[in-house]
């Protein structure tokens, strides 16, 4: 169990994730956040702002790649077409803190691996923060339920 001084510090600007502990950072990661842009309406496909905690992680295990529909693994992520935004290895199920963002885990917004690698680094996603499958499963590992999540302009 890591200490409750971990950290996630999201940059929709910079469309990166910092790692910390006792405010010490460990790693830091290339992201996408959404093509829509920030917001918290239902259905918007936006990325919300503020303050949130991993509420669930899943997929411990799971190979690199697995896809997940519904939070269940199906299978390799090459075995099925590119078109959808697929998630894959792993998934940090986040819960809005504050009140303009408390429907965040309705909302389904996670952190996850994609398919769509190469798309890491500029808005792409549909409300989610998309990571590469290799730097989701480092952070799953590094992360706790209950760990403490920013995301900012």
């Amino acid at each position: 169990m890591q200490s409750a001084r971990t950290k996630i510090d999201v940059s929709v600007r910079d469309q990166r994730l910092i790692l910390t502990r006792d405010g010490e950072k460990l790693r830091s990661y290339p992201i996408s956040t959404s093509r829509f842009g920030i917001g918290t309406e239902e259905g918007s496909l936006k990325t919300p702002l503020g303050n949130f905690r991993i509420a669930e992680k899943i997929g411990d295990n799971a190979a690199p790649g697995t896809i997940f529909k519904a939070r269940v693994a199906l299978g390799p992520a090459d075995s099925l077409p590119d078109t959808e935004d697929f998630i894959t290895s792993r998934i940090l199920w986040l819960d809005g803190l504050d009140e303009h963002n408390a429907n965040t885990h309705d909302r389904f917004i996670y952190i996850h691996g994609t398919k769509h690698e190469d798309e890491i680094g500029t808005p792409a996603s549909h409300g989610c923060i998309r990571m590469r499958n290799a730097d989701v499963i480092e952070l799953f590992e590094l992360v706790d339920e209950t760990t403490q999540v920013v995301i900012r302009e």
